[in-house]
């Protein structure tokens, strides 16, 4: 595919050996598939979902077409089409698993591209599968950004081919290291873009709680124990005055009084 490190020619982010196979489709068929590689490219995290199981469907339904060639008659269809169901409805508990896999396969594939005499490289290929897992959604936004390049730069030679005097494959294999350098700039630039749009869709869900007029939930506050009510100081009442009778009163009129 153009990634693979090939005897001492090195690595091919845009591969002649590509170019020349795709000559053969038509401009719709490259339009097409220029616009899926920025679409790719642009929203890999974004809809990733929607490209996860969109993937393994395809990927089972032709794989389930070619191996229903060795059964033959009319079983031929209905294998591939089960099998494009059954694995489209397990492609989002399966796609941690297929991080897995492709995040081993290129650590696999980058330590034989820089150590070429290594041998048994399980140990890289455990160790890229656990950091594929552990950062899943950086990990997304690369590998989708590198595919959407990837099928973006070779559609996008094919496009410009016939509007330009220019021999895609000639020139592509004539500048690989300026070539190679583009794509690598392009995927950092995918996935600067992606993470860009993913702050900004979070930012806007934000924003529209504020407009309905709705607060924001709080988490609820432990609420202080009510302390006793402190009892009141009364007030002393005047002592009732000592009962005074007609002897008192003529004897002693003020005292009384």
């Amino acid at each position: 595919m153009g990634l693979i490190p090939s005897g001492g020619r090195g690595m091919h982010l845009i591969a002649p050996d590509v170019l020349a196979e795709a000559r053969g489709l038509t401009q719709a068929a490259a339009g097409s598939l220029c616009v899926l590689g920025v679409a790719l490219w642009l929203f890999g995290w974004r809809w990733h979902r929607f490209w996860i199981v969109a993937g393994v469907t395809l990927g089972a339904g032709l794989f389930g077409l070619h191996a229903g060639r060795f059964v033959g008659g009319p079983q031929l269809l209905t294998v591939g089409v089960l099998l494009a169901v059954s694995a489209g409805m397990l492609a989002l508990e399966l796609a941690r698993v297929v991080a897995f896999a492709v995040a081993g396969c290129a650590a696999w594939l980058g330590a034989l591209w820089v150590f070429p005499q290594a041998q048994e490289l399980w140990a890289v290929f455990l160790s890229g599968g656990l950091f594929g897992l552990i950062l899943y959604r950086v990990w997304t936004m690369l590998l989708t950004s590198l595919a959407g390049a990837w099928l973006a730069g070779h559609t996008g030679l094919l496009l410009l081919e016939p509007l330009l005097p220019l021999d895609a494959v000639a020139w592509v294999a004539a500048h690989q290291a300026a070539v190679n350098g583009g794509a690598i700039a392009s995927v950092v630039l995918g996935v600067l873009l992606q993470a860009l749009l993913t702050r900004g869709d979070k930012a806007s869900a934000g924003s529209g709680a504020e407009k309905t007029g709705k607060p924001a939930e709080k988490p609820k506050e432990k609420q202080d124990e009510p302390k006793p009510a402190e009892p009141r100081a009364e007030k002393p009442q005047p002592k009732p005055a000592p009962p005074t009778n007609w002897w008192d009163k003529l004897v002693h009129p003020r005292k009384a009084g």
